[in-house]
């Protein structure tokens, strides 16, 4: 007797292999059986003719370390038929909190792993304990980030560690490995992160590289001119470290280098002929999220958020700061009417939301600088917000690319929960349906159904060595999602964000339905998965 049967569909089984038609068993959270199984017992039977059954989505770039305590349901991401998410991206882990302890670490990243919470934990094991106590409906495969190492060693200034303090990270990154993280990873483009040399990031990874199937993520330095050599600094640091790479949500922001994805992927193609294991994820948008701390100058943010604080309330500091965020620190000249503001925490500024900088700096009678400085402030040190950047044609040109994988750069959340009031990029809500339905029914010379779906389950899994998931075969996790390849597709834009797609009837987390006919069920299998078990 199964627990499930899934009858007639179509399967795509998630290793990029044709779609053939069959039925799919579940039992105790398994893969029991395929093939032609329709005179099988089973406690429940679904229909799934004309609807395509595949493996679960693995998110291979998320943010939800921290939303999915309040919005266990994790509603953005199960709609879609994220089964798994990848936290602990671009730098910022709520782990581990090493010598300065949780309330210190909290205070220093909560400006972007923002949550209404106090923060307790010492490791990834605190963390993981309480979130899996807390009940998950989807799973989650954490990184330790670096901004986390070096908040841990009270490493906040604009300048490299000591090698007491670096010996101290390397400890905290192995401790992290060991308790089951999948890789480190980086977030160059912003404090304190981005204070790293390249040696540190290298010494960093060697003391993790001997870890079997352990990799280094990187959010790469960002700015104008560097879309090369971003990619080449990764590429270094794999080779001298011995690591896998996984270059993270690959883009073009500058207009004047608009076109030139080839260049770009092309660092990647000769670095995997010549023996790096490196791939890059990409999300379906022409809009990036981002925080206004990225157009702040980084030595301006050195130390501790009191020390930043105390800079832009100095006049002549400020002014100093001003005229950099004016100058441009991510594009010259900075394009104040795309940066649009997706959340804000004070009340005072909820009518800000959905609203463009240029916008808010004509209203109050300020130059764009000074206005980011001023909701800076007001916010404690950062602004999420949404930015319209990129061009369609990258955007397919990146998607395509065999070296491709998808990652939604987003969080698990709910309209009803603590993002309710924000409006977040669209990515939250609609990553996975908009590559079902715009880039493969809609423009299928982007992407064939098998390889797309390769892209969201077995190719994530093999680069976080995730035996028991990414595909449908027996034996494997029962993490399921059934969809209609006629109908599914995003409904989340950048106006009205907080819609959920069409198009998703079922999703399976271990062989539960988190998603039934439609409708979330309220059931939390998820867990903390853990590299190497």
């Amino acid at each position: 007797m199964l627990d499930t049967l899934i009858l007639h569909g179509t399967i795509v089984d998630g290793t990029g292999s044709p779609s053939f038609r069959g039925d799919v068993g579940v039992s105790d959270g398994r893969i029991a059986a395929i093939g032609r199984l329709s005179n099988t017992e089973a406690r429940r039977k679904i229909d799934a003719r004309g609807l395509v059954v595949a493996p679960g989505f693995i998110d291979v770039h998320g943010h939800s370390d921290l939303t999915l305590f309040e919005d266990p349901g994790g509603e953005s991401k199960t709609y879609q038929g994220v089964t798994t998410e990848v936290t602990g991206n671009c730098s910022f882990s709520p782990f581990p909190a090493g010598s300065a302890g949780p309330e210190a670490l909290q205070k220093q990243l909560e400006k972007t792993l923002i949550s209404r919470m106090a923060w307790t934990w010492d490791t990834l094991d605190d963390w993981a304990d309480d979130l899996e106590s807390n009940g998950i409906s989807i799973n989650v495969a954490p990184q330790v980030g670096h901004a986390a190492l070096r908040v841990a060693v009270g490493a906040l200034d604009d300048a490299p560690v000591d090698p007491d303090r670096l010996r101290e990270m390397q400890s905290l990154a192995a401790q992290a490995i060991e308790q089951g993280a999948f890789s480190i990873s980086t977030g160059l483009s912003g404090a304190p992160s981005g204070y790293a040399s390249t040696d540190e990031i290298v010494a960093l990874c060697q003391s993790i590289s001997h870890y079997d199937g352990a990799f280094y993520a990187t959010h790469a330095r960002v700015g104008a001119g560097r879309r090369l050599s971003a990619i080449e600094e990764a590429v270094d640091i794999g080779r001298r470290a011995g690591i896998p790479v996984q270059f993270s949500h690959l883009s073009i922001t500058e207009r004047s280098a608009y076109g030139d994805g080839p260049r770009m992927v092309g660092i990647f193609e000769r670095a995997g002929d010549e023996g790096l294991d490196v791939t890059y994820d990409v999300y379906p948008y022409t809009a990036a999220g981002a925080g206004l701390k990225q157009v702040v100058p980084s030595w301006a943010q050195a130390g501790t958020v009191g020390d930043y604080m105390a800079r832009l309330r100095d006049p002549d500091t400020r002014a100093r700061i001003r005229e950099e965020v004016a100058a441009g620190v991510r594009e010259v000249p900075p394009r104040w009417d795309a940066w649009l503001i997706a959340f804000a925490r004070a009340e005072n500024n909820q009518g800000l939301v959905g609203r463009s900088v240029e916008e808010i700096a004509a209203e109050r009678g300020a130059d764009p600088a000074e206005a980011v400085l001023q909701m800076v402030e007001d916010e404690g040190g950062n602004v999420m917000t949404l930015v319209h950047n990129r061009i369609e044609s990258d955007v397919r040109h990146f998607l395509g690319h065999p070296l491709s994988m998808i990652g939604s750069d987003g969080r698990a959340i709910s309209p009803h929960g603590f993002y309710g009031t924000g409006r977040p990029h669209p990515r939250f809500y609609g990553t996975y349906p908009r590559v079902l339905g715009r880039y493969v029914r809609e423009q299928p010379a982007v992407l064939s159904l098998e390889n797309a779906v390769h892209k969201m389950t077995g190719f994530p899994a093999r680069r976080l060595g995730l035996s028991d998931r990414g595909q449908i075969e027996d034996g494997l996790a029962a993490d399921l999602v059934v969809f209609d390849p006629k109908t599914v597709i995003d409904n989340a834009t950048y106006d009205d964000p907080q819609r959920y797609p069409d198009g998703m009837p079922f999703v399976l987390v271990a062989g539960t339905a988190v998603i039934d006919q439609g409708r979330h069920t309220g059931a939390r299998p998820g867990r903390v998965l853990r590299r190497g078990a």
